[in-house]
């Protein structure tokens, strides 16, 4: 190992990154966290607030497994800093509702087995209730038939190209796609 080669190792074993002490809003609760500022939000939820519902996929924002709720909209908890989300609103899948009660679309998954492995289930929830959301607010997708229409048509074109960054390695699309239908019909609520 060079001279130059040495140095460089030792600077970089040698410096730690401060930490950033931060406040959460995860679920309704306020959570105190002392982070690297490098520490995405899926590792900060998973790692120091040990909730392990959002689930690690890519860590490249490809899969969708890592999705949660920011201020009401669907983000990849992978892609995104801790840091960044002071002032946020995060809903994880365990703020969505619990056993005893749970939310709607948790439940029309359920019914319609919207699911196999499991795995992916938490994003593909989360990401079916900020998509809703978003459909109801008039934002069109790419599937959109009439983007001047004030009512967006969920039809099974509509939500597979909604839910697209989702993906389910076990294929449970059809009845993934049957769950957030009937929940946009007025099904199980």
């Amino acid at each position: 190992m060079s001279d130059s080669d040495t140095g460089a190792a030792g600077r970089s074993q040698g410096e730690m990154a401060q930490l950033s002490a931060i406040r959460l809003s995860v679920n309704d609760q306020v959570r105190r966290l002392e982070v690297d500022p490098r520490t995405s939000l899926l590792d900060a939820l998973r790692e120091h607030l040990r909730l392990s519902g959002t689930k690690k996929g890519c860590d490249h924002g490809q899969c969708g497994a890592c999705t949660v709720l920011i201020n009401g909209r669907r983000v990849n908890s992978c892609l995104t800093l801790a840091v960044m989300h002071e002032d946020d609103e995060i809903v994880t899948i365990e703020g969505l509702g619990d056993p005893d009660g749970l939310h709607p679309m948790q439940r029309a998954f359920i019914e319609s087995d919207g699911f196999q492995c499991g795995y992916c289930t938490p994003g593909q929830i989360c990401s079916a209730v900020g998509m809703l959301a978003e459909a109801e607010a008039g934002w069109p997708s790419h599937a959109t038939a009439d983007v001047a229409s004030p009512r967006i048509a969920l039809t099974d074109e509509e939500i597979r190209e909604r839910m697209s960054g989702n993906i389910c390695r076990c294929a449970a699309y059809p009845n993934i796609v049957a769950a957030i239908r009937s929940i946009a019909e007025g099904g199980p609520g």
